[in-house]
């Protein structure tokens, strides 16, 4: 890494304050997120209900779990096991579930649980959870598919946010004793490595596969083109070759950490927080997305685990700086109802060249408001990792 910036470094101290300023923000929120869902982003800085239908449920119990963690406050337990309830209910009537997402619902809400408190019915939901996702396994081409009916050719494909649901794998096959659940993520993260990640170390956030089981063609669904370096696609590639490396120790996704995360410094703008698609890099035209920044703050510290020394303080000095961007510049000052943890990030924004519906557009979004309380907790204490 070859990278420097001139931005202060988040103390222990201002971390510390961060995170209590976020849990009393959650704190805040649990009556209207209890017995239902939050939304995936805030509209006018508020976060609507909803019912637990949605692929990024799972994120704001993953906030709940982590102010437990902060302050052993009892209200955070029920409130989060009452989703945990909620989720074990969607997984056993199967309400939709038939996508690849079921790490990003079922790791930070009901692993979590398991870890926190040994819940049973945590770890039952999880690892049925587990078995839904090794379902869209496809054989022919040795990938999970995304979404869509299986084997259609429109969908025919895997995206580069699946490295996230990849972990509920490794960890299903670590608690059952059954490889078969940590061979599927090895096969999946192979044909991800090979077609994903571009030479440069950019990445596609969608590959689509021929029916023959060959690498098809990169393109887009969220970011701006198919050639470009959608943002938060590049930050789930930095963080999630990391962890797939936790679990395997495997040397090559180390590698693809350290080349997906040097090709994202290079797009970065003063602030240290990305654009929505990282082809643009400055001006006030387009919108940002904090909830990027976050996800690779969380890569840099989980990845100063496993390098030598001098790597571990440059990766953990950086992921202050940009934490530090995030509490300065991008955190909701007023705690009221509903409200979200970092402003201006986006969910899905429409370009000439994508088909998105335009939602969540510097707003905050729930995996944003998780990843940033992660990471803070990662500053505060040595986290045993959700995912």
């Amino acid at each position: 890494m070859k990278f420097t910036s001139s931005l202060p470094a988040l103390t222990d101290a201002a971390a510390a304050a961060a995170l209590d300023a976020a849990a009393r923000q959650v704190r805040i929120n649990l009556p209207l997120y209890t017995d239902r869902c939050q939304n995936h982003s805030s509209v006018h800085g508020i976060y609507p209900a909803c019912d637990n239908n949605q692929w990024t449920c799972g994120f704001w119990p993953g906030e709940i779990w982590l102010s437990y963690e902060r302050t052993g406050d009892e209200a955070f337990r029920a409130s989060a096991e009452t989703l945990v309830r909620s989720f074990a209910d969607r997984i056993d009537r199967k309400i939709e579930v038939d996508h690849h997402d079921m790490g990003f619902l079922y790791s930070p809400s009901c692993v979590a649980a398991y870890k926190l408190t040994g819940s049973e019915l945590g770890r039952d939901a999880a690892i049925k959870a587990a078995d839904q996702l090794i379902s869209r396994f496809q054989e022919k081409g040795q990938f999970i598919q995304a979404w869509g009916a299986m084997g259609a050719p429109e969908n025919y494909r895997y995206i580069i946010d699946c490295l996230l649901n990849l972990p509920l794998l490794y960890w299903a096959s670590e608690v059952t004793g059954d490889a078969k659940y940590a061979d599927i993520a090895h096969r999946h993260i192979t044909t991800c490595l090979a077609n994903s990640f571009r030479p440069d170390g950019s990445t596609y956030h969608t590959f689509f596969m021929n029916p023959d089981g060959t690498p098809g063609h990169g393109a887009t669904c969220q970011g701006y083109r198919d050639d470009s370096f959608w943002a938060r696609g590049q930050a789930w590639g930095v963080y999630g070759s990391v962890l797939s490396y936790r679990y395997t120790r495997n040397p090559e996704y180390l590698g693809t950490f350290r080349k997906a995360l040097d090709f994202y410094l290079t797009r970065l703008p003063e602030d240290l927080v990305p654009y929505w698609d990282m082809i643009f890099t400055s001006g006030n035209e387009e919108p940002r997305d904090s909830s990027s920044a976050a996800i690779v703050a969380c890569g840099l510290l989980e990845a100063a685990k496993y390098v030598d020394a001098a790597e571990a303080q440059g990766y953990t000095h950086l992921a202050r700086q940009m934490l530090g961007s995030l509490v300065e510049h991008y955190a909701v000052r007023e705690q009221r109802p509903g409200a979200g943890q970092i402003a201006h990030g986006t969910y899905s924004k429409k370009s000439p060249y994508n088909t998105c519906t335009p939602e969540g557009v510097d707003e905050c979004t729930s995996w944003g408001d998780y990843f940033y309380m992660e990471a803070l907790t990662r500053l505060t204490k040595d986290w045993a990792l959700y995912w």
